[in-house]
């Protein structure tokens, strides 16, 4: 095979992710190859599947290399996984504040996932100064570019009235794209709000989408208040969610 041909199998998004899913160590041999030769976003997609350890031996300090190197030439989401590196202490020492600099030079840059990840830091105070007003409006900024996350988080600064005047009509809308989006929290969310207008089946729909694709800490939390749900059908599915949660619960 070709150097060129590799060369467009990176680019080509639909065939990497077939050779990702059907053969990973022959997609991770092309990306590889063009990461070599300088195309930035195969040096991007080096990292990521060193981070994962996807057709190809993890190694975290290197993912953080290859990141690096595709950030110093503009790549934003190679950015944003910096941060990300840095915010978990992937292949580095934690250090929130790293992170959180990398994410404001992506998120600055128009990047939604990284506005999304700097607003969390300035919703929680980590690596910077708390600053509701200001992930209010990058978590507003996020959910306009069609982030699904942002659009849950947004919805939930509405439905509260934090930082911003209550709006519960605004914050279901949120909440709907969201879960339409895809957002496990954001199906639990709407799932919510239907469950208080009394729309119980659709909201079931909503929370068994949230159980398919919820992730350990969302399934615990989750579980804990399906438990406490006045009605019994919802009830009832805190037992799917407490399995769910110890099938995938590492042993």
């Amino acid at each position: 095979m070709s150097f060129q041909l590799r060369r467009q199998e990176v680019l080509d998004g639909d065939r990497l992710k077939a050779m990702l899913d059907e053969s990973p160590a022959r997609a991770a041999q092309a990306i590889v190859a063009a990461a070599r030769e300088g195309l930035v976003d195969a040096q991007a997609l080096l990292g990521q599947i060193l981070l994962d350890g996807n057709g190809i031996a993890q190694d975290q300090p290197l993912a953080l290399r290859w990141f690096d190197i595709a950030a110093r030439q503009g790549h934003l989401m190679a950015r944003n996984m910096l941060g990300r590196c840095h915010e978990h202490g992937w292949g580095c020492v934690a250090d929130a504040a790293m992170a959180a600099r990398h994410y404001r030079i992506a998120a600055q840059a128009g990047l939604d996932w990284a506005m999304y990840n700097y607003a969390n830091l300035l919703a929680t105070g980590r690596g910077v100064a708390e600053d509701q007003s200001s992930a209010l409006n990058l978590y507003r900024r996020a959910a306009e570019l069609g982030h699904a996350k942002s659009m849950n988080l947004l919805g939930r600064y509405l439905e509260e009235g934090r930082v911003c005047p209550a709006d519960p009509q605004a914050a279901r809308d949120w909440y709907r794209r969201s879960a339409e989006g895809g957002d496990f929290r954001g199906q639990f969310s709407y799932a919510a709000v239907l469950a208080d207008e009394g729309s119980i089946d659709e909201a079931l729909v909503w929370l068994r989408k949230a159980l398919d694709g919820g992730n350990l800490n969302f399934l615990r939390v989750a579980s804990k208040a399906l438990a406490d749900a006045t009605d019994p059908q919802i009830r009832a599915l805190a037992t799917d969610y407490t399995q769910r949660y110890a099938d995938l619960t590492p042993l």
